[in-house]
């Protein structure tokens, strides 16, 4: 018997026969692309249309085939095979669910693919013509939220979602997309709260769950009232909070562990014997071959939870087992091709394994330290434009952190010490640090850590001082607490002053370039009155007597780098130039340094003279400052305790457009709903009663 062959929607006998046999289902869609009713001749059409496979495949080419004057031709046809759909979704028998939630897919990409030629009619009126639309929309978002919130199939559960993400990303920009109105109107919230809420569904649905809030909460959100923002800012459910935390921390470290494996990879490679073999010269083109994407959809979630609700402060340090550290199922994990940024879904296994109760010998871990070891990896390439917008949400949620009053309890808290292991960067004047070496501190150490971290490894030709400008901004904020809060934090100041010290270095040193592009003066002072805040309530914030004596060494021991911004900015703020007032607000602001430096400088040289050193050791320049402290006048400086708070609208809507608008194109490009294989749902469903 010869042997039948399946391609697009047809079958043919592998032996010569001149007609090729079409599917049934494939028949009975070219009769939806006629003119005419095809319920007229068959009076069962629909009710046998969704007992049907779906050719998704070939229902959707169909529909790109056909130009808009073609399409509107058979608009009627569309519109009762939409409606059609949505009555099916009420169905007992679940082949038919199934069937009309894929074709429901199908239709809404292939419409879309007609939107975006020039014929510019609307999508709403092409699916389900706008005298039937809002009643239409409303039956489909009930029978969805039904779906959603019902004991049964996890393969329904999954399908409806993956049909309402490709609802949302319809259109690039998620905030034209009219459709959306509907789903304003007819909210699934509660929706994807129970799905969140229940450990099961969870681990099902939770990643797909998360980042359709995540785009929901971003429509026209500057522009009217979205009810995602306003009920996502006030839940209170414990469950709920904990398990949108969950799905976020299990994203995250899939990600980091992806990293590490790639990272163990390459030096275990061919490439680390070369590099061994010739020396370190080529140790960062190595590193730079370590590429996982960036996963901005789950960022974008954890940004909206932590700036729009007060509440999902307290999952940041909610305690779990360190999710790499589980051991892995026996089982074989399918592998997955890797996918743009945005759309990865963590795998199965590590999301059930981060459930599992705390094991006293297994290092415990929470959301925080998961998001601060993503965001040493993400900061530590800016160049890559995904990797900037990663790296710059990530500081924008590090913002939001340090303006809130409880997250700085806990980042404070001495009670609450964490070993974080962060990625730093390979470079050739610095050993890489080993992981066993790390000591148990509270968990602003590491923030402070990776803050250090980024000032060090970012000084280059493409300078990215919007990075820096946040960078500094969440240091100044953390000591703004400490300061009120008289926290004396045990960490090694000494590290972010000479960061601060090199970069004020490396921006005079590329003056010329740098302010072709930038207001380096910004960032300039930004730092200078770090210093300030040092000098001014350091000792009500810093740990011992002796570090406030250090502060004063490294002030002294690199005073050539104030001396030279000085003159540097005095130079530009007597010019009539562009830089003047910028400029001279540096001047000002080094008051008290430059008061330290001419206090204890001729004190330093006049100790060394009468004693015959030629050069002071550290202790003999710290027993001068402490013995000569009482006569230095410093003066005293306003505002230094005080910021701006964090404002999205005002100042972050550009980026967050563009951001949604890229999330968005991803998450459609890579919507798999083949991952939903018709033979694993009809083993499913398998009895139709």
């Amino acid at each position: 018997m010869a042997q039948t062959e399946k391609k697009g929607g047809l079958l043919r006998k592998s032996s010569a026969s001149k007609k090729p046999l079409k599917e049934k289902v494939v028949l009975m869609y070219d009769e939806i692309f006629t003119t005419e009713d095809p319920s007229k001749c068959n009076p069962r059409f629909w009710e046998e249309l969704f007992l049907m496979k779906v050719n998704l495949e070939y229902l959707e080419g169909k529909l790109e085939a056909l130009d808009g004057e073609e399409l509107m031709k058979i608009k009627d046809n569309i519109n009762c095979l939409f409606q059609h759909c949505i009555q099916a979704l009420g169905e007992e028998h679940p082949i038919r669910v199934v069937n009309a939630l894929q074709t429901l897919c199908a239709l809404i990409r292939g419409v879309h693919q007609k939107n975006k030629s020039t014929s510019g009619f609307d999508i709403i009126n092409m699916l389900v013509g706008f005298d039937k639309a809002e009643l239409c929309m409303k039956n489909l978002m009930e029978s969805l939220d039904s779906l959603l919130c019902a004991e049964g199939s996890e393969s329904l559960k999954s399908l409806c979602l993956k049909l309402l993400l490709c609802l949302v990303t319809v259109t690039d920009n998620i905030s034209q997309n009219t459709i959306l109105e509907y789903v304003m109107i007819n909210s699934i919230f509660e929706a994807i709260l129970q799905i969140l809420s229940s450990p099961l569904s969870r681990r099902e649905h939770g990643y797909d769950a998360v980042v359709l809030l995540a785009l929901l909460v971003n429509y026209r959100k500057y522009e009217s009232v979205n009810p995602y923002i306003v009920k996502l800012s006030i839940v209170d459910d414990e469950a709920t909070l904990n398990g949108m935390g969950l799905v976020i921390a299990q994203a995250l470290s899939e990600y980091n562990r992806q990293y590490k494996d790639k990272e163990e990879e390459h030096q275990t490679g061919f490439f680390s014997a070369l590099t061994n073999m010739v020396g370190s010269m080529f140790i960062a083109d190595a590193d730079e071959k370590i590429s996982v994407q960036t996963n901005e959809a789950i960022l974008l979630a954890l940004y909206e939870a932590v700036h729009l609700n007060r509440n999902f402060i307290t999952v940041l340090a909610q305690s779990h087992p360190e999710m790499g550290l589980m051991t892995s199922p026996t089982s074989p994990v399918p592998t997955t091709p890797v996918t743009p940024l945005g759309t990865t879904p963590p795998s199965s296994d590590v999301i059930s394994s981060a459930e599992l109760p705390l094991d006293a010998d297994v290092q415990t871990s929470n959301l925080l330290i998961t998001f601060l070891k993503y965001s040493s990896i993400v900061m530590q390439d800016t160049k890559d434009e995904h990797r900037l917008h990663s790296g710059k949400l990530c500081l924008i949620i590090l913002t939001c952190i340090a303006e809130d009053q409880y997250a700085n309890a806990f980042l404070h808290d001495d009670n609450m010490n964490f070993r974080v292991n962060l990625h730093r960067m390979p470079m050739r004047h610095r050993k890489k640090a080993a992981d066993k070496n790390l000591p148990c501190r509270p968990l602003v150490c590491a923030v402070l850590d990776l803050m250090v971290e980024f000032i060090v490894t970012h000084m280059m030709k493409e300078f990215p001082m919007d990075l820096y400008v946040r960078c500094i901004q969440i240091v100044h904020k953390l000591l703004c607490y400490q300061k009120k809060c008289r926290v004396r934090l045990h960490y090694t100041w000494r590290e972010l002053w000479s960061a601060l010290i090199n970069l004020l270095k490396f921006l005079m040193s590329n003056e010329t370039v740098l302010l072709a592009k930038h207001n380096i003066f910004t960032l300039a002072l930004m730092v200078v009155n770090l210093f300030n805040m040092f000098i001014t309530y350091g000792d009500t914030f810093l740990p011992t007597p002796s570090s406030y004596d250090e502060l004063y060494y490294e002030i002294i021991r690199m005073h050539q780098n104030f001396d030279n911004l000085y003159s540097m900015v005095l130079r530009l703020s007597t010019n009539a130039g562009q830089w003047k007032e910028p400029a001279s607000k540096v001047t000002h602001a080094l008051v008290n340094i430059r008061a330290i430096i001419n206090h204890f400088n001729p004190k330093i040289e006049s100790y060394a003279a009468v004693n015959h050193i030629s050069q002071l050791s550290e202790d003999q320049v710290l027993e001068v400052v402490r013995s000569n402290y009482d006569t230095l006048t410093l003066k005293l400086q306003d505002g230094l305790d005080q910021y701006e708070r964090y404002s999205e609208q005002h100042k972050e809507a550009a980026f967050f457009k563009e951001l949604v608008r890229s999330i968005s194109i991803n998450v459609r490009k890579n919507l798999a709903f083949n991952t939903m294989s018709q033979e694993l749902l009809l083993k499913e469903f398998s009895t139709i009663s």
